[in-house]
């Protein structure tokens, strides 16, 4: 009977290689959390209500974004003009999910698109699209993988602010928090702050029209 490796020595290998491409969220079994950032006079009525007030422009294209670190290389840990409060927006996965399958992706990869044509009769009808960004570290340097950013338009922002969402939450006291530890350089105790990003459980074929 072959020896059974020594659990000491697992702990000592290193950790596979990070995909790509990948979504990595807060997520339960029904919601996902993503987040965005508004000047205070949408954000803040927007946490206390737990849903996006009518000034909130459904006509408009809204992006989301579920990695923090990406929404605060984005916002610039809350003090960009028009971005001073992060939220966290909660959700359902069904939604989330209509969103990737009806998404298309931001640019021409001829991997996917049969051409340039079919690929902005795609864009134009889509009322999703999909880009994938480096992510970020704690000093908000690229990464050698990919975050998610999902742009949302149409009947897909009419459903995000009024069918989708399941709570809001205003995060800006922890973006700032977490920027004065990376200030200090104290980036163990900024680290155990982060949100608990995992990588979301993917149906079968959910990507494949927006990642070759």
């Amino acid at each position: 009977m072959p020896e059974l490796p020594d659990p000491s020595d697992l702990q000592d290998l290193p950790a596979p290689p990070e995909p790509t491409h990948r979504i990595r969220a807060v997520h339960t079994a029904g919601t996902v959390t993503v987040y965005q950032a508004y000047a205070p006079a949408i954000g803040r009525p927007a946490a206390a209500e737990g849903r996006f007030p009518a000034a909130w422009k459904r006509d408009r294209m809204t992006w989301i974004k579920p990695s923090f670190l990406w929404m605060m290389y984005r916002c610039g840990w809350a003090t960009k003009q028009d971005q001073e409060t992060v939220l966290a927006v909660e959700i359902t996965r069904d939604g989330f999910e209509w969103a990737l399958r009806h998404a298309c992706l931001s640019h021409y990869d001829r991997q996917l698109h049969a051409d340039a044509a079919a690929w902005k009769r795609q864009l134009r009808e889509a009322p999703a699209r999909v880009q994938w960004d480096p992510e970020r570290d704690l000093h908000l340097q690229p990464l050698p993988y990919r975050s998610l950013q999902l742009g949302l338009a149409g009947d897909a922002a009419r459903r995000y602010a009024d069918e989708w969402t399941v709570a809001i939450r205003d995060v800006t006291p922890l973006a700032h928090r977490i920027h004065d530890l990376v200030r200090a350089d104290d980036l163990t105790a900024a680290r155990e702050l982060l949100p608990r990003e995992e990588p979301y459980p993917l149906t079968e074929g959910l990507l494949q029209h927006l990642c070759a």
